[in-house]
């Protein structure tokens, strides 16, 4: 929510600056997002006089002005084409330096058609200051040349943005923001004037509420012989400083007194009203066009505002295209109204409409300010645009309630953890509304505007913010003697190792997003949950891989200039049936730098992921040597085929996949060049035994190992990691490892088959291997390689 401190002012009294109401929200407990001074935008631009105007002599269209700028010196030259420019025209002129606020275009000394400008002509839209673009500003004839223009304009009040939490339903409005900086000793609070309006005769248009579940309480009267012009000028200045777009003079004062006081109303023109005017369940299937054009079908489960020919407005979100106000109303029928948070809620979200009438229902708004609102309004109405009113209609009655809440002074100690006097706290809750009746214990009664407040816990709530929680002290825990036991988890400790293995490997972590856009998800076989109602759509899917946040990510970091990227990222993957613990890595750009020695650089290749995903498996405590390179699963929507693989412990025991991604999923995230990635499955990995050592005692053998070299003749479709795990296991007594050392086609070797050679390592234990003995064990290795159809090269 935004507010200006100007507007502020209106409701507090004392010398405050915008500095001391940052602070002072900070700390009780209002996040302040932003602070925007349009001043600054406008830095540059001042109030400024055409002296003369005469024809360019090179452009039929643009004329050299000389301009006064007011600060003594000589007039400056200055080249514009808008139709308007004249001899003694007073507009406002961007010095150079300047930024346009509209282009963020720096306006410079220049030549234009050889003619030097040294500065800019403004328009309203350049300055953003509405939409007229047909010529530059015509200000009056007596304005102060050589003025800042901020400060003519009245452009010199600071903006804050400030996050309203969903529970302070009471700070929807700048008088809320103004009632806590008061009560928290920031200036005073002023009191609130309703005017007193009788009104002449009954409502021209009969209300009534025939949803009292969704609409409990619908006031209403008319007003006829209105002139619906133009906001006056601090009206509409207030309502742009927040980014609202000023309409009308009817529809501005609905919005001022909306953001002003938190309280929403809508105003109908008579014209389009045939019947009464009713609150009511709507009908399934009913449909209306709401004033942002787009078209809705409703339910039962919806509160409308309808007269005898349909439905008008959406009740507590948006009003009706049809009924709305216009420059030709004359008699019109304001709505306050009180309807039921949670139909609101639900209505939204089942339409995906929002609005900041719904924002304000929806939190719920006070139900015992409906007279003095309707009072309000009807004020603003009768002194902007004339009319004569008639009497309130009341149909229904508001949910007011007394609510009190019995308090100890003392759980603000053991509760909040800080002594406050009781005087103290006394003082703040009745500054913040509450009527306090002391006595052991206390009653403390509950503004008819605090929702939020439903017991003790919620009292030391307020008093401790606006005391402040900066002065709650820290103290330790007590500590108990002795050791503490381990916490961690088997889950936790490994995360814990694969997160220090992928370091060392100098990978960087990232910690992504859980959600991901529909876009993101869709080459992973898109998302099995999302949300219906999302705070944004790019956070709308539970991701169904790591990978598309660590995409996006190498994207960023390429786009800065990123030559070689090394992303890890351990965590849930969330599937239809569970979330999975999973640990992903992604390499793109170079592997190395180039330089004398390595020349060119050189990148990544599916090879040095599957050497990272070997390494990280071996630190997560998999048996890596036992694993199998198989295909990849779903290689042609995410893995680049033949360049990729999965890791198996047996066939179907997926522990990991690794390689390049395909060429169309990089593009799909703008990733340029090829990228490499790993996913290993943290659940898949077999757990270690509780029990027992953690390896076996070091026992060295006593006699040197043999090694015996193979080669072979293999098809070409044969992998060689199968024919080093079948020669490994042709003699496990004896055979302790075996490894690829070459590998060659081309002369000397049948078309469709490969060399393979094969290193073999042999370990004698209680003697050494006879002639015989290799022999035989070379038969096996010979044996163990026929069966997948390689022989023994000759």
């Amino acid at each position: 929510m935004k507010i200006t401190l100007d507007w502020l002012k209106e409701h507090l009294d004392g010398g405050f600056t915008v500095a001391d109401v940052v602070a002072t929200l900070n700390r009780i407990g209002h996040e302040v997002e932003d602070v925007e001074n349009p001043a600054e935008r406008l830095a540059g631009f001042r109030v400024a006089k055409v002296l003369t105007a005469e024809k360019h002599p090179q452009a039929d269209k643009l004329q050299v002005l000389t301009v006064d700028t007011g600060d003594g010196g000589a007039p400056l030259q200055v080249v514009c084409g808008a139709p308007n420019a004249r001899a003694g025209l007073v507009g406002v002129l961007g010095l150079p330096g300047a930024v346009v606020p509209a282009n963020g275009m720096e306006l410079k000394v220049s030549a234009i058609r050889g003619v030097e400008s040294n500065g800019m002509m403004c328009s309203v839209r350049e300055l953003e200051l509405g939409d007229e673009h047909d010529g530059i500003i015509e200000l009056p004839a007596d304005a102060p040349v050589g003025t800042a223009f901020a400060d003519y304009a009245g452009r010199g009040d600071p903006v804050i943005d400030i996050s309203i939490t969903p529970n302070r339903q009471d700070c929807m409005g700048v008088r809320g923001i103004a009632r806590d900086l008061a009560a928290a000793g920031l200036g005073t609070l002023k009191p609130l004037a309703v005017p007193a309006i009788e009104g002449e005769g009954a409502p021209a248009t009969d209300i009534a509420t025939h949803d009292p579940e969704g609409c409990p309480a619908f006031y209403g009267r008319t007003i006829s012989g209105v002139t619906n012009g133009s906001a006056p000028e601090w009206m509409r200045r207030r309502l742009e400083a927040i980014g609202q777009r000023s309409i009308s003079a009817l529809v501005d004062i609905s919005n001022y007194v909306m953001f002003d006081l938190g309280r929403p109303s809508h105003i109908y023109d008579r014209a389009t009203l045939t019947g009464a005017l009713v609150a009511r369940r709507a009908v399934d299937g009913e449909t209306v066009t709401a004033l942002n054009g787009k078209d809705y079908t409703l339910t039962d489960a919806m509160t409308v505002i309808a007269d005898d020919a349909g439905v008008h407005d959406i009740a507590g979100i948006m009003g009706g295209e049809h009924s709305g106000c216009s420059e030709t109303t004359t008699d019109i029928l304001l709505e306050i109204a009180w309807f039921t948070p949670e139909r609101i809620a639900l209505t939204g979200q089942a339409l995906g409409l929002a609005s900041d009438a719904r924002s304000r229902f929806e939190r719920g708004v006070d139900p015992a300010f409906l007279d003095a609102a309707t009072a309000i309004v009807t004020g603003h109405i009768l002194a902007i645009c004339g009319g004569t009113p008639s009497t309130v209609a009341r149909a229904g009655t508001p949910p007011v309630e007394t609510r009190s809440i019995a308090y100890d002074p003392a759980l603000a100690e053991t509760l909040g953890g800080i002594a406050i006097p009781a005087e103290r706290q006394q003082a703040i809750l009745e500054a913040l509304g509450f009527a306090v009746e002391t006595g052991t214990p206390w009653h403390v009664a509950v503004p008819s505007w605090r929702r939020d407040m439903d017991g003790p816990a919620d009292v030391v709530e307020e008093v401790a913010r606006i005391h402040g929680f900066d002065a709650i002290p820290s103290t330790p825990l007590p500590r108990t003697d002795g050791v503490a036991k381990p916490t961690a988890t088997a889950e936790q400790l490994l995360e814990r190792r694969l997160r220090r293995a992928a370091a060392a490997a100098g990978f960087h972590e990232a910690v992504t997003w859980s959600f991901v856009s529909e876009r993101e998800a869709a080459p992973f076989g898109g998302g099995a949950w999302s949300l219906a109602n999302p705070i944004s759509e790019e956070l709308k899917v539970m991701r169904p891989s790591l990978l598309p946040g660590l995409l996006s990510a190498a994207a960023r970091n390429v786009h800065r200039g990123a030559d070689s990227i090394r992303l890890f990222e351990i965590g849930r993957r969330y599937l239809a049936d569970a979330e999975r613990p999973t640990l992903a890595l992604l390499m793109a750009g170079d592997k190395s730098a180039r330089g004398w020695q390595a020349g060119k650089a050189a990148p990544f290749d599916a090879f040095d992921a599957k050497a990272a995903a070997l390494a990280l498996l071996d630190a997560a405590g998999a048996p890596a040597d036992r694993l199998q390179v198989m295909e990849a699963v779903s290689e042609g929507a995410i893995w680049h085929p033949g360049q990729s693989a999965t890791l198996r412990l047996g066939p179907k025991a997926v522990l990991a996949e690794f390689g390049a991604l395909h060429p169309a999923l990089t593009r799909h995230f703008d990733v340029d060049g090829p990228a490499m990635a790993v996913q290993i499955f943290l659940d898949a990995i077999p757990a270690k035994r509780a029990s027992g050592p953690a390896r076996a005692a070091f026992a060295p053998p006593a006699l040197q190992s043999v090694r015996r070299d193979f080669a072979f003749l293999a098809p070409e479709g044969l992998a060689a990691a199968d024919l080093v795990r079948a020669i490994r296991g042709a003699d496990k007594a004896s055979i302790v490892d075996a490894r690829l050392f070459d590998r060659f086609a081309g002369a000397g070797v049948p078309d469709g088959q490969l060399s393979l050679a094969v290193e073999v390592e042999l370990q004698p234990h209680a003697q050494s291997f006879t002639d015989v003995e290799l022999k035989a064990i070379a038969d096996k290795v010979i044996a163990a390689a026929a069966k997948l159809g390689a022989v023994l090269r000759g």
